[in-house]
Formats: C-alpha cells, structure tokens, sequence
C-alpha cells in the first residue's frame, strides 16, 4: 500500500485548484464500484464535446488504458498505470513524444486522469517481495470509475440532441420537397392563389416566400436555430395544400372528370401511345436504327455533375430526375417559378441549346436570394452566349465547389 500519495507534478508543471479537484474526485471513489473500461471510454469519446477534449487526446486515453490488464476498473483496486513516454507513444501509433505530453496534459487538465508523479518524474511501480505492487507512479485512472455516471449522461444527453437534430433536419426536407412539388403542381394545373381578393397574387410570389425561407437556412445550424424555420416552412405547406384543396373542391363534379380525362391525355409521354397498333407496328418496323432515349446535346456535361451542382431541382420534379428528360421538363416548372418570361427563356433555348438552357436555369435556382433578378440574368447570359464569352463549366464547379464548402465543418 502507497504511504502517501503524490499530489503535485514534477518539474515546472504548476498545481492548479482543477487538480486539486480531480485528485479529490479520485480518492472519493467507492470500493464495490466496478464500471467497464471500454464501455466508459465509448461514453467518453460520445460525451467529447462537453468534456473539452480532442480525438487526440481520446487516441491517447484509450492508450492509456490498454496498460491495465483488465477489463473491469473497480474502485478497490490500484489504477495507476506506468508505461514509458515510447511505450505510450507506441499504443498510440506513433505519436510524436510533444504531441503526446500536450495531450496528456488535456486529460489531466479536463479531469480524467490524474498525475501520480515520482521523486525525479519517472514512471514506475515498486514491487514488493511477493511481487505485488507496493508503490506506482503514473496516471491514476480513478476519475473514470468515480465520474462514470456523469459520462453516461452526458452521452446520453449528446445523443439524444443528434436524434432531435435528425428529426428536425428530416422534417425540414419533407417539407421542402412537399411545398416545391405542390407549387409545381399549381402552376402546371392553373391553380389560381387568390380567392374573393385575398391570398398570395401568383405562383411566383409563392415561390419567392419559399426561397427566402430556404436561403435563411444556416450553413452549420443547432436544433434550436432550425427549430422555428421547420414551423415556418411547415405553415407554408399547410397554406399551399389549402390551396390546391381549395381548387378542388370550387370545381363540380362535371368539370373534375373532364379535368381529369384532359389529366390523363396530357400526362402522357409516349408520343405513340394515340396511334392504332398496326401504324405503331409499322412505325417501328421502318425505324433504322431504333430511336435512342433523349441525350444532351455533344459537349454537354453528366446528369450526375448537373445535379450535385443544383441539387434543389430535384424536389421540384415530380418522379425524380434520372433522365435528361426528366431534367427539361423540371425546368421548364421551375423557369415559370423564376419569374423568366417565355421570350427570355426561348431566347436562351436557342442561343445556348435546350440543355444548356435548362442547367442555367438549375444553377440561378440553386443560387436563390443572390439573383435580384432571373429573367435579367438569364438575358445576359444569353448575351454572352450570342456574343461567345459564355461557358457553362466555370459555373457548375463554382456551384459545387461552393456546396463542398458548406458541408465542410466550420
């Protein structure tokens, strides 16, 4: 048994009262407690954040504790381990003997382990004749059987924070992708926004309280910054479903099956689908080659780099875009949205090709608030197009190259 234990540290390390305090931690501890090493050190690294500490210096604990030869850490045993500088920075691949004393020092100044210096600073242990250990200098380990209802909470408290932070995340998508999908579907049906003199004046203007609430979005926001948009965005779906169902239910019987017959023809894709079979046979059996799926026009980019540019598209789609087709006629709903007039866009549609045309179109969506003006800019860059000092790449890897720096942690 130790005669007396160390409480100051060797050298030039001073004595602060937060040692005192985890030495005073330390001896507190209760003999019948037994915790799981490796199950407090989960708790631990879960709890990172509130505690202070970095990978690093968690890297260099779970070194630390591979140097006591069980499992379980009781409070009746002896939990100082010894190991040298090397060994330690062995365990802790390689660590540079600097870099290691600065994180030990983080363990010890955050209070999860304690320092159990020797007369000249050495770690080691002093067996007596039986071989037990009668005397240890190191780094107590106490803190962690002492602390390890604190821990637990902490990471159960961390943890249930990111489970809110999801579920607000996720209701926030959903609700985005209702509302674009919605006013999509308003525009494409004629829905009117105004009813006996109230009520947003059109689609666009719907449109643009929408983006305003997406672009307000943080980068890098806590569950309660996100909290209050999430109930915003959620009245907006709310008032632009009583929008639809309120189209719905002005129209009579009558006109709700012819409009759902006109519904049906409309909505079909297949250019072939009115012909008689036998001129469809005989269709087919004259096309040499077979007709291939709708491509971009030669020199234009993947569907894949489009849409990781402009990824905000996709909720206004109403299948999905998997398809260049799908992607134009996406487009073309969202282009109304901007407020593009249809001289604007055909203009760009022919100066810059169909597909070109489109990606501009994604790129000024993505941008949202940073466009005063859509149809102006679109015309510009047509100008630009006409005059050859228009090219699209520059602009989609600024889009994406932006995205990756908002996904970056700040």
């Amino acid at each position: 048994m130790q005669s007396h234990s160390p409480t100051t540290p060797f050298g030039r390390r001073s004595l602060t009262l937060a040692h005192v305090s985890s030495q005073m931690v330390a001896t507190a501890r209760l003999p019948e407690k037994i915790v799981h090493k490796w199950k407090i050190f989960h708790a631990i690294c879960t709890a990172r954040p509130r505690l202070g500490v970095s990978e690093r210096s968690l890297s260099v604990l779970d070194a630390l504790l591979t140097f006591h030869p069980e499992t379980a850490l009781t409070g009746e045993d002896d939990l100082i381990v010894f190991p040298s500088n090397h060994q330690l920075s062995l365990r802790a691949h390689g660590m540079p003997a600097s870099t290691l004393r600065r994180h030990l020092a983080v363990l010890v100044d955050a209070g999860l382990i304690v320092r159990r210096d020797s007369p000249n600073g050495k770690r080691y242990a002093r067996k007596g004749r039986a071989g037990e250990i009668e005397l240890a200098f190191g780094f107590d380990l106490s803190p962690l059987v002492v602390r390890s209802e604190e821990f637990e909470n902490l990471a159960a408290e961390i943890e249930a924070e990111a489970r809110a932070l999801k579920l607000v995340r996720e209701r926030i998508t959903l609700c985005r992708r209702d509302i674009a999908k919605m006013i999509a579907t308003g525009i494409e049906e004629g829905v009117p926004t105004r009813r006996e003199g109230q009520g947003p004046t059109d689609w666009q203007e719907v449109h643009a309280a929408f983006r305003s609430i997406v672009d307000g979005i943080p980068r890098t926001a806590t569950r309660q910054e996100l909290e209050p948009i999430a109930e915003e965005l959620s009245r907006l779906a709310d008032d632009v479903l009583n929008l639809l169902e309120a189209h719905i239910k002005s129209q009579n019987p009558s006109a709700n099956e012819s409009h759902s017959e006109r519904h049906i023809q409309n909505s079909n894709t297949d250019p072939f689908i009115d012909l008689e079979p036998s001129l469809r046979e005989g269709r087919a059996a004259r096309a040499e080659p077979k007709p291939q799926p709708s491509r971009p026009a030669e020199g234009s980019y993947p569907l894949g780099m489009v849409l990781s540019a402009c990824p905000d598209i996709v909720d206004y789609a109403k299948g999905g875009i998997s398809t260049w087709r799908d992607f134009l006629a996406t487009a073309s709903v969202v282009r109304s949205m901007l407020g593009i007039s249809p001289s604007a866009w055909e203009e760009a549609q022919t100066v810059m090709g169909e597909t070109q045309a489109a990606i501009v179109v994604g790129c000024i969506l993505q941008r949202g608030a940073a466009i005063r003006s859509a149809g102006g800019y679109l015309r510009g860059l047509t100008r630009k197009a006409e005059a050859g000092e228009f090219s699209l790449g520059p602009i989609l890897m600024a889009q994406i190259n932006s995205r990756l720096h908002e996904k970056r942690p700040a």
